[in-house]
Order: structure tokens, then sequence, then C-alpha cells
């Protein structure tokens, strides 16, 4: 049987679709090829509406996961072209889908988690089997439903005779634990990675991004705004804990920063990148104080100031890009679902108790065959 499979991942950042095609033959799986492509101007600004209550929101929401999944497919399509790869090759694909809820155990006492995909539409433009809605299972059982990346994150990072921690700061961060002495994985979100930093520079530089830090560094961190940002009830949970841009968003920004209208805009820029790296820095240094190693994927990676930052928050660990470790920052979380995509179909568990707080491991995922 096949061991190739094809991971998808669009996360809260909302700068694209990343797509690997990987190799699980061997003992650790191999990134035969990689494709990203940023999404449509007006596919992301539909799916940042629709993080929020909004008119019409069922019939957006579901023309939105239709063309988000065609954007999916043509990145199926490049990668297959640039490995030469048949479709009939490829076992399945893991596709995440885009979150834009995501509100574990409240309401009701189990809450939901809503990701836009088209599944069965990927399925019949891609002719192959499509492994999908990895969430919903864990929230089903009590959990948090998030962060699903962990256990792959122990395959590929783990080291049988130190402790590693992995950082990834997409749109929000999490951080996973891998400690060889311990029996449980520890993995949560820590708060906020991208999302603010990145909303707040569209608004005032026109740039989707801050380029490797450079306009955060022009500025001074505010030491009152940080403690302010630092004092959301979220920051004092203990695992297991999961968040998104259901809390962390440009309206709960604006509140924060209401008594700090004339602060000048980098500063502000400055103040986020260094919440976003407290909130890790202080989470590492909470659940593993000794960590020797700490691998950042995701594309806060590339974000050379935060790096900064992180390193001398963190004066007796080593902070390296997951390059380091041989897998490319923006690889791994679209690998990570093609691991995931692999479990379902085997039948093997991939949630962990200790991670989203779920009544137990589950199997995760929906299977669409093509």
């Amino acid at each position: 049987m096949s061991e190739l499979y094809i991971g998808l991942m669009s996360g809260t950042s909302l700068d694209g679709v990343d797509a690997v095609l990987a190799d699980f033959s061997l003992q650790r799986p191999t990134v035969l090829g990689h494709c990203s492509a940023p999404l449509t101007p007006a596919l992301k600004d539909e799916l940042l509406a629709l993080n929020t209550p909004t008119h019409n929101e069922l019939h957006r929401a579901a023309l939105a996961s239709n063309a988000l999944v065609r954007l999916y497919a043509q990145q199926v399509d490049a990668l297959l072209m640039q490995c030469s790869v048949a479709r009939s090759e490829v076992r399945a694909i893991g596709a995440h889908g885009q979150t834009v809820r995501h509100r574990p155990q409240e309401f009701d006492g189990t809450g939901y988690t809503l990701q836009l995909n088209n599944p069965s539409l990927l399925a019949e433009l891609c002719g192959i089997d499509v492994v999908a809605d990895f969430r919903s299972r864990d929230v089903a059982a009590g959990g948090q439903g998030a962060p699903l990346v962990p256990p792959f994150h122990q395959a590929i990072f783990g080291q049988s005779d130190r402790l590693v921690a992995v950082l990834n700061i997409g749109g929000i961060s999490n951080l996973t634990v891998l400690n060889p002495q311990s029996s449980g994985l520890v993995g949560f979100d820590c708060g906020p990675g991208n999302a603010l930093m990145d909303a707040w520079c569209l608004a005032h530089t026109g740039n989707p991004f801050d380029e490797a830090g450079n306009w955060a560094a022009q500025g001074s961190v505010n030491t009152t705004l940080l403690a302010r940002l630092l004092s959301d009830p979220f920051f004092g949970l203990v695992p297991p804990k999961s968040t998104g841009r259901d809390l962390f968003n440009p309206t709960w920004l604006a509140a924060q920063l209401a008594p700090f209208i004339s602060m000048p805009a980098p500063d502000v820029q400055a103040t986020l990148t260094e919440l976003t790296a407290v909130a890790c820095t202080q989470s590492l240094q909470n659940e593993a104080p000794n960590c020797q190693t700490l691998v950042v994927c995701g594309g806060g990676a590339y974000n050379d100031h935060l790096m900064q930052r992180l390193q001398s928050a963190l004066p007796t660990c080593q902070v390296v890009s997951s390059d380091a470790a041989g897998l490319p920052p923006l690889q791994v979380e679209a690998t990570a679902f093609a691991w995931l995509a692999r479990q379902t179909l085997l039948g093997k568990t991939s949630s962990v108790k200790s991670v989203t707080g779920a009544r137990g491991e589950r199997i995760l995922g929906a299977i669409y065959p093509a």
C-alpha cells in the first residue's frame, strides 16, 4: 500500500495555503515536495469576516469553503506535477480546513470548533481520498480539540537523551514539551502568535506582515501596555488550553489600546511582538525551565526580531529554526496533517489526553473516499 500522503494547511495567520507530499515508508517521514499559494484578497477578507458574527453567515461560509477547496486542489495539482507523482500513488490528503470559530467546552459544556472546508469537493476535484475534520471528535470527548500537532512533534523532533520543546508560531502560538523522562506529553496554546502583529502592520503600513520584524525593531516596548495585554485571563489559565481569533482579534486589541491612542504605531508593533515573545517564553519556563533546545516553526520563525526576543528571554536555551532539525518552518504543520491523515487510515489514535484534556485518546478525522 502507498505510503505517500499530501498535507494541506491554511492556518490562523491566513497568509496562504501550504501543501506537502510526504513519504512515510521510512521511520522518519521525508518531504518530497512543497508548494504554497497566497489566499486571494477577497477570500482572505471573507475568511477574516467569518471569524465574527456577520450577515448571511451560512451561505457565505459555504461559498468560502468551496473557494478555499479549489485553492487546495490547485496546490495538489501543482505538487503532483512538481514531484512527477500520479494521483493513484497518493494514499490520502489530510486537509485541516480554515478555523473560523473555536469555542470548546463553552455554552453547553461541549462547545464546538468550526473549520471551513468541503472535503467532498476536494475528493471530487483531486480523485484522492481525503481526511478532514480532525478537531471535532476530541471536542466531543470533552477536549480542547487543539493543539493537534504535539504527537507529530514528538515523532519528528523528540530525542531520547534530552528535553526539547517545539514552538509553532502561526496566527496563534502553541508549545510542545518533549521530555524523555516523562510519560505524559505536554502541549497547549500560548496565546497570540502573528495574528495581532500582522493585523496592526497591515492597518498601519499596508504590508500583510512585518518583514523580519524590522518595523517592530524600530519601535520601543511600552511596558504599561504590555502588562495590560498580559492581564487577559487566558494567560493565567493552566493547560490544557487553546485559543484563536475568537479572543485575540483586532476588536480585542482595540479595546486594550484605547488608553494608548497617541502611542506611535512602531511602538505598538514592538509591544505586540514582545507580547508574543513573553507569552511563549513564560509558557516554556513554567513547563520546562531546564529546556536546552527550543525548535521554532511556522511563519514566526522568519521574524528575526521575534527570534532574537525569544533567545534574549531564554539565555540558557538554544532557540533554533526547525530548519536545523531537518524540516523547514512552513512545512511542519502541513506535514503534520499528512501524518494525522495516515493515523486515521491506520485506525490509530492521534489525540493526547494530557494535551487536550479529553476523556481519552481518540481516532481523529473523517474519511471522504475519492
